[in-house]
Protein backbone atom coordinates (compact mmCIF):
# COMPACT_ATOMS: atom_id res chain seq x y z
CA UNK A 1 0.00 0.00 0.00
CA UNK A 2 3.22 2.24 -0.49
CA UNK A 3 4.85 3.74 2.07
CA UNK A 4 3.19 4.60 5.75
CA UNK A 5 3.03 8.67 6.28
CA UNK A 6 2.50 10.81 9.31
CA UNK A 7 4.38 9.30 12.37
CA UNK A 8 4.04 5.67 11.29
CA UNK A 9 7.34 5.17 10.59
CA UNK A 10 8.77 2.80 7.88
CA UNK A 11 8.26 -1.04 8.55
CA UNK A 12 12.47 -1.54 8.88
CA UNK A 13 12.52 1.32 11.50
CA UNK A 14 10.02 -0.72 13.89
CA UNK A 15 11.61 -3.51 13.08
CA UNK A 16 15.14 -2.10 14.29
CA UNK A 17 13.00 -0.63 17.53
CA UNK A 18 11.72 -4.23 18.60
CA UNK A 19 15.09 -5.82 18.16
CA UNK A 20 17.20 -3.44 19.80
CA UNK A 21 14.00 -3.12 22.68
CA UNK A 22 14.20 -6.57 22.73
CA UNK A 23 17.76 -7.26 23.27
CA UNK A 24 17.44 -3.99 26.18
CA UNK A 25 14.92 -5.92 27.34
CA UNK A 26 16.88 -9.24 28.30
CA UNK A 27 19.70 -7.24 29.15
CA UNK A 28 17.41 -5.70 31.77
CA UNK A 29 16.07 -8.85 33.25
CA UNK A 30 19.97 -9.39 33.97
CA UNK A 31 20.22 -6.39 35.43
CA UNK A 32 17.24 -6.69 37.91
CA UNK A 33 17.85 -10.27 39.27
CA UNK A 34 21.55 -10.82 39.37
CA UNK A 35 23.04 -6.82 39.82
CA UNK A 36 20.57 -4.84 41.49
CA UNK A 37 21.21 -5.24 45.13
CA UNK A 38 18.33 -6.94 47.33
CA UNK A 39 16.77 -4.25 49.64
CA UNK A 40 17.99 -5.28 53.37
CA UNK A 41 14.21 -4.36 54.40
CA UNK A 42 11.83 -5.61 51.52
CA UNK A 43 13.78 -8.47 50.08
CA UNK A 44 13.41 -9.63 47.01
CA UNK A 45 9.70 -8.15 46.29
CA UNK A 46 11.40 -4.88 46.05
CA UNK A 47 12.97 -6.23 42.19
CA UNK A 48 8.89 -5.25 41.26
CA UNK A 49 9.73 -1.40 41.60
CA UNK A 50 12.68 -1.83 38.29
CA UNK A 51 9.36 -2.81 36.56
CA UNK A 52 6.69 -0.50 37.93
CA UNK A 53 8.31 2.75 38.14
CA UNK A 54 9.70 2.79 34.50
CA UNK A 55 6.08 1.54 33.34
CA UNK A 56 4.00 4.23 35.72
CA UNK A 57 6.48 6.80 34.03
CA UNK A 58 5.91 5.70 30.25
CA UNK A 59 2.10 5.69 30.84
CA UNK A 60 2.57 9.42 31.64
CA UNK A 61 4.76 10.03 28.57
CA UNK A 62 2.21 8.11 26.78
CA UNK A 63 -0.80 10.46 27.87
CA UNK A 64 1.15 13.63 27.03
CA UNK A 65 1.39 12.78 23.42
CA UNK A 66 -2.32 12.38 23.64
CA UNK A 67 -2.35 15.49 25.26
CA UNK A 68 0.04 17.18 22.90
CA UNK A 69 -1.32 15.45 19.70
CA UNK A 70 -5.11 16.40 20.61
CA UNK A 71 -4.17 19.92 20.28
CA UNK A 72 -2.27 20.12 17.32
CA UNK A 73 -5.33 17.91 15.80
CA UNK A 74 -7.87 20.68 16.63
CA UNK A 75 -5.61 23.47 15.52
CA UNK A 76 -4.33 21.84 12.25
CA UNK A 77 -7.01 18.85 11.42
CA UNK A 78 -4.80 16.84 10.36
CA UNK A 79 -5.37 13.24 10.54
CA UNK A 80 -2.08 12.28 11.68
CA UNK A 81 -2.08 13.91 15.00
CA UNK A 82 -5.10 12.30 15.77
CA UNK A 83 -3.04 8.63 15.06
CA UNK A 84 -0.79 9.52 16.63
CA UNK A 85 -3.04 10.76 19.49
CA UNK A 86 -4.79 7.27 19.24
CA UNK A 87 -2.14 4.79 19.36
CA UNK A 88 -0.49 6.98 22.39
CA UNK A 89 -3.73 6.64 24.19
CA UNK A 90 -4.32 2.97 23.22
CA UNK A 91 -0.17 2.30 24.23
CA UNK A 92 -0.76 4.36 27.50
CA UNK A 93 -3.58 2.44 28.62
CA UNK A 94 -1.75 -0.89 28.41
CA UNK A 95 1.15 0.67 30.35
CA UNK A 96 -0.85 2.03 33.16
CA UNK A 97 -2.93 -1.13 33.63
CA UNK A 98 0.05 -2.82 33.77
CA UNK A 99 1.41 0.03 36.79
CA UNK A 100 -1.90 -0.94 39.09
CA UNK A 101 -0.89 -4.71 38.21
CA UNK A 102 2.10 -4.27 39.57
CA UNK A 103 1.38 -1.61 42.23
CA UNK A 104 -0.86 -4.11 43.34
CA UNK A 105 2.04 -7.58 43.26
CA UNK A 106 4.21 -4.63 45.54
CA UNK A 107 1.57 -3.54 48.01
CA UNK A 108 0.03 -7.46 49.25
CA UNK A 109 3.22 -8.46 50.99
CA UNK A 110 4.29 -5.31 52.19
CA UNK A 111 0.64 -3.75 53.21
CA UNK A 112 -0.53 -6.69 53.46
CA UNK A 113 -3.18 -6.10 51.28
CA UNK A 114 -3.89 -6.39 47.40
CA UNK A 115 -5.66 -2.84 47.33
CA UNK A 116 -6.01 0.80 49.35
CA UNK A 117 -8.19 3.43 48.57
CA UNK A 118 -4.78 6.00 49.07
CA UNK A 119 -4.30 9.04 46.81
CA UNK A 120 -1.56 7.23 44.80
CA UNK A 121 -3.51 4.25 44.08
CA UNK A 122 -6.83 6.15 43.85
CA UNK A 123 -5.62 8.96 41.39
CA UNK A 124 -3.83 6.25 38.74
CA UNK A 125 -7.15 4.36 38.86
CA UNK A 126 -8.97 7.65 37.98
CA UNK A 127 -6.05 7.77 35.21
CA UNK A 128 -7.12 4.30 34.03
CA UNK A 129 -11.00 5.27 33.76
CA UNK A 130 -10.14 8.32 32.01
CA UNK A 131 -8.52 6.81 29.11
CA UNK A 132 -10.45 3.91 28.96
CA UNK A 133 -13.22 6.19 28.30
CA UNK A 134 -11.15 8.08 26.02
CA UNK A 135 -11.02 5.21 23.92
CA UNK A 136 -14.61 4.26 24.07
CA UNK A 137 -15.60 7.40 22.87
CA UNK A 138 -13.47 7.19 19.99
CA UNK A 139 -15.55 3.60 19.56
CA UNK A 140 -19.43 4.86 19.86
CA UNK A 141 -18.92 7.80 18.21
CA UNK A 142 -21.34 8.74 15.71
CA UNK A 143 -18.70 8.61 13.20
CA UNK A 144 -14.27 9.13 12.31
CA UNK A 145 -14.42 13.21 12.28
CA UNK A 146 -16.79 13.19 15.21
CA UNK A 147 -14.56 10.47 17.64
CA UNK A 148 -11.68 12.27 16.50
CA UNK A 149 -12.85 15.69 18.14
CA UNK A 150 -14.86 14.13 20.98
CA UNK A 151 -11.58 12.31 21.62
CA UNK A 152 -9.37 14.95 21.87
CA UNK A 153 -11.62 16.92 23.81
CA UNK A 154 -11.46 13.73 26.99
CA UNK A 155 -7.41 13.46 25.40
CA UNK A 156 -6.74 17.60 26.55
CA UNK A 157 -8.98 17.20 29.86
CA UNK A 158 -7.57 13.96 30.91
CA UNK A 159 -4.06 14.83 31.16
CA UNK A 160 -4.97 17.09 34.31
CA UNK A 161 -4.92 13.81 36.42
CA UNK A 162 -1.37 13.50 35.35
CA UNK A 163 0.33 15.92 37.42
CA UNK A 164 -2.45 15.28 40.21
CA UNK A 165 -1.26 11.23 40.27
CA UNK A 166 2.94 12.35 40.41
CA UNK A 167 2.05 14.93 43.39
CA UNK A 168 -0.40 13.02 45.14
CA UNK A 169 2.09 11.20 47.28
CA UNK A 170 3.10 15.05 48.12
CA UNK A 171 -0.28 16.56 48.77
CA UNK A 172 -1.97 14.00 50.78
CA UNK A 173 -0.67 12.03 53.56
CA UNK A 174 -0.03 8.42 51.88
CA UNK A 175 1.67 4.85 52.83
CA UNK A 176 2.87 4.97 49.28
CA UNK A 177 6.78 5.73 48.84
CA UNK A 178 7.96 8.87 48.18
CA UNK A 179 9.57 9.78 44.49
CA UNK A 180 12.79 8.33 43.75
CA UNK A 181 12.79 10.49 40.48
CA UNK A 182 11.95 13.18 39.10
CA UNK A 183 11.91 16.52 40.38
CA UNK A 184 10.61 16.13 43.78
CA UNK A 185 12.96 13.38 44.47
CA UNK A 186 15.56 13.73 47.71
CA UNK A 187 19.14 13.58 46.09
CA UNK A 188 19.81 10.04 47.90
CA UNK A 189 16.85 8.35 47.63
CA UNK A 190 18.69 5.32 46.02
CA UNK A 191 21.41 3.36 46.16
CA UNK A 192 23.97 4.13 43.32
CA UNK A 193 23.71 0.86 41.50
CA UNK A 194 19.75 0.58 42.18
CA UNK A 195 19.32 4.26 40.20
CA UNK A 196 21.51 2.44 36.89
CA UNK A 197 19.28 -0.48 36.76
CA UNK A 198 16.65 1.98 37.34
CA UNK A 199 17.24 4.61 34.14
CA UNK A 200 18.76 1.35 32.24
CA UNK A 201 15.19 -0.16 32.82
CA UNK A 202 13.46 2.98 31.49
CA UNK A 203 15.87 3.32 28.40
CA UNK A 204 14.69 -0.34 27.66
CA UNK A 205 10.98 0.86 28.13
CA UNK A 206 11.25 3.68 26.17
CA UNK A 207 12.57 1.58 23.12
CA UNK A 208 9.38 -0.81 23.46
CA UNK A 209 7.22 2.19 24.41
CA UNK A 210 7.74 4.05 20.43
CA UNK A 211 8.09 0.43 18.87
CA UNK A 212 4.41 -0.12 20.07
CA UNK A 213 3.24 3.75 19.03
CA UNK A 214 4.72 3.47 15.76
CA UNK A 215 2.88 0.19 15.05
CA UNK A 216 -0.04 1.02 16.39
CA UNK A 217 0.14 4.39 14.38
CA UNK A 218 0.77 2.15 10.96
CA UNK A 219 -2.26 -0.03 11.77
CA UNK A 220 -4.51 3.48 12.15
CA UNK A 221 -2.55 4.62 8.47
CA UNK A 222 -3.25 1.57 7.15
CA UNK A 223 -7.18 1.65 8.22
CA UNK A 224 -7.55 5.22 7.38
CA UNK A 225 -6.03 3.97 3.59
CA UNK A 226 -8.29 0.78 3.61
CA UNK A 227 -11.56 3.29 4.60
CA UNK A 228 -10.65 5.74 1.78
CA UNK A 229 -10.29 2.98 -1.47
CA UNK A 230 -13.94 1.59 0.03
CA UNK A 231 -15.41 4.84 -0.10
CA UNK A 232 -13.97 5.50 -3.75
CA UNK A 233 -15.37 1.98 -4.59
CA UNK A 234 -18.63 2.91 -3.15
CA UNK A 235 -18.81 5.88 -4.88
CA UNK A 236 -17.73 4.10 -8.42
CA UNK A 237 -20.31 1.69 -8.21
CA UNK A 238 -23.19 4.40 -7.58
Amino acid sequence: MGALTGFAGGGSIRVYLLILGGLLMLADLYLIFMVAPTDAVLGHIQRVFYFHVPIAIMSFLAFFIVFLASIAYLVRRDAKWDRLAHASAEVGVVFVSLALITGVIWARPIWNTWWTWEPRLTTTLILWLIYVAYLMTRAYAPNQAKAAIYSAVVGIVGFVDVPIVYFSVIWWRSIHPSPVVGPLAAADSLDGTMLAVLLFSMVALLFLFVYLVLERSALRDNEDQIRGIRSMLRRAAR
